[in-house]
């Protein structure tokens, strides 16, 4: 049999023909540091995410809430992140973190409106 080297540890080994590493613990670590490295961007927004969704929980305990926005970003709120928009019959726009959502009254306001998703809004 031929004696390959293994990409992940550079050890040289010898098997199957299809056989690309040494051993299982090198192709899941080489697997697993591709996948981080390839997932780091979807990660750091679902984190961003995430942290936007507590922030709005935390300040909206009983499901409607009026608060100031330096309160939101005092908190470290990211606006600009959000799962995604609800447009009422009214022409509202809300923005959504999950089940958490908020509605900026006016481009120039500091207040924002916080909601908890209801069952009839879809």
């Amino acid at each position: 049999m031929k004696k390959r080297i293994c990409p992940e540890c550079g050890e040289e080994y010898t098997g199957r023909s299809d056989k690309k590493f040494c051993s299982s613990p090198c192709r899941a670590g080489h697997h697993n540091r591709k996948n981080a490295e390839d997932n780091s961007f979807q990660r750091s927004i679902n984190n961003i995410l995430k942290h936007n969704r507590n922030v709005l929980a935390e300040l909206n305990p009983d499901g409607k809430a009026n608060v100031r926005k330096d309160r939101l970003i005092d908190r470290g709120f990211k606006f600009r992140y959000f799962t995604n928009q609800y447009r009422t019959k009214n022409d509202t726009l809300y923005h959504f973190c999950y089940d958490y959502g908020y509605r900026v009254e006016k481009a120039d306001s500091d207040w924002v409106f916080l909601i908890k998703r209801q069952e009839y809004v879809e």
